[in-house]
């Protein structure tokens, strides 16, 4: 059976629908056609030129990501330009790419849901309700009090990390906690309203690290706490479609921020 663009894109927003991401967002089809055939799917977090060099060595006819190539208009293309090569030599390869960023952060299933399966977390909702079932992170229960101490162990442990950046220790004990994939520091107050005593996210800045006595949060970095999200997909779309070359980009590291 031949199937096409628009069915692998159906297959993903039945798990995380279009009509949900926020709305400065660009999920979606940014490159190519609904109509178009596909046999072979690549995924990955960040649509690079080099992903879309990888897809083409593979023979990958559709790239899907987390984080969608195009954010904004482009008022050029240049093949100078990370953007602009990717989207070239993508088009000269006939490449369609897909993205499902918050589409996949608002369902519970999805980015930060994730998050919370790592810790093992009890009783997970979403943190900023969107009165559609869906929203922005989400709050859970350990399934024991632990320490501030043993909380940053636990986290270092599950999330694979040398290093997170957190606010000042708590006293107290560590028994519900918060969390948002990628950029979360936003939702800090909505944290701190669930009851939440440990916040979990990446991209928080310096001031937001002055927390008080009952609150502390946890910046474990913005590709850490969404890489998981590619797994989530690469299982749908392979469940969804048996016959398809599936597969995961063999250079997933493309976090632009190092550490030494």
């Amino acid at each position: 059976m031949m199937y096409k663009v628009k069915d692998v894109v159906a297959a993903i927003e039945e798990f995380a629908p279009l009509s949900i991401q926020e709305g400065w967002d660009n999920s979606g089809l940014c490159i190519g056609s609904p109509e178009a055939a596909v046999s072979s799917v690549l995924l990955g977090l960040d649509c690079t030129p080099e992903l879309v060099d990888e897809a083409v060595e593979c023979g990958a006819d559709m790239i899907v990501t987390h984080h969608p190539l195009i954010f904004s208009g482009l008022k050029k293309i240049s093949p100078e330009d990370q953007v602009g090569a990717a989207v070239i030599k993508a088009i000269k390869a006939g490449i369609s790419i897909y993205a499902a960023h918050t589409s996949a952060d608002k369902v519970i299933a999805g980015v930060s849901g994730a998050m919370a399966a790592r810790l093992g977390l009890e009783n997970v909702t979403i943190l900023d309700e969107d009165g559609e079932g869906t929203g922005l992170g989400v709050v859970g229960d350990l399934p024991a009090p632990v320490t501030s101490e043993d909380a940053v162990r636990l986290v270092k442990e599950r999330f694979n990390l040398k290093v997170l950046r957190a606010s000042r220790p708590l006293d107290g004990f560590v028994s519900r906690v918060a969390m948002c994939g990628g950029s979360g520091g936003s939702l800090i107050g909505a944290a701190k309203r669930s009851g939440a005593q440990l916040y979990l996210s990446g991209d928080i800045s310096y001031h937001n690290f002055f927390t008080g006595d009952d609150f502390m949060i946890m910046d474990i970095g913005h590709y850490e706490s969404e890489i998981e999200i590619v797994d989530i997909l690469f299982s749908l779309i392979r469940k969804k479609f048996p016959n398809f070359a599936v597969r995961i980009t063999q250079n997933i590291y493309s976090n632009p921020i190092f550490y030494f």
